[in-house]
């Protein structure tokens, strides 16, 4: 069972907390952004695409920002998963996601299908830097699911299990969807998807500090 020493809790609550906030807070913004933002289409456009533009910034704020709840729910989890399995593959995992998203605000994408509208449509090196970093963050994120999928079989946490398992298919499904639709709203409900995965463990292990 996920535990924590006593010892532990008051540190590793709030950072648990932030990154239990991380990816919900993170598709919510970017939800609220893909249908109020003009000229942006949510089936044409990538939400990568939001931090271009006058209103960019709100993007690349929710980049940032959510990016670093991550990395401190990283560290959190550090603290409430040592010592045993998933300790500390777990933590560097979920971590590189944050990092990911961070090094997405700083290095914005290339505008792409006409968005923002009159902007030139040319391959920068800070878009290929911008576009290399969620592919990174995907893989470490694949990982993640097996290294707990273990800790929670060692654990013989059956329905944690098959959330570990369930999860990344249906993220992969979703991938696969928005390629074959050439529509990217598949893959927002897959980062929703694996939001939630990564929110339940941080609470889960919340929970388990009190």
């Amino acid at each position: 069972m996920l535990a924590m020493p006593v010892a532990r809790a008051g540190v590793s609550r709030p950072l648990l907390m932030a990154g239990a906030i991380a990816g919900p807070l993170f598709v919510a913004v970017v939800l609220v952004q893909a249908y109020t933002r003009q000229g942006f289409d949510p089936a044409q456009h990538p939400l990568s695409s939001l931090a271009l533009g006058e209103l960019g910034w709100l993007q690349i704020a929710n980049f940032v920002v959510c990016g670093a709840l991550a990395l401190a729910g990283a560290f959190g989890l550090r603290r409430a998963l040592a010592p045993g399995r998933a300790s500390t593959w777990g933590p560097r995992l979920l971590g590189l996601g944050g990092a990911a998203l961070i090094v997405s605000g700083i290095f914005l994408a290339d505008p792409i299908n006409g968005y923002p509208v009159g902007a030139s449509e040319v391959v920068t090196w800070h878009g290929i830097v911008h576009s290399t970093a969620p592919g990174l963050a995907g893989i470490a994120g694949l990982a993640a699911y097996v290294v707990f999928a273990r800790r929670f079989a060692a654990d013989r946490e059956r329905g944690w299990v098959a959330w570990s398992i369930v999860a990344p298919i249906a993220i992969l499904a979703t991938d696969v969807a928005a390629f074959t639709a050439a529509d990217f709203r598949p893959m927002v409900v897959g980062q929703l998807i694996g939001s939630l995965w990564a929110t339940s463990i941080y609470l889960k292990l919340w929970r388990s500090a009190w």
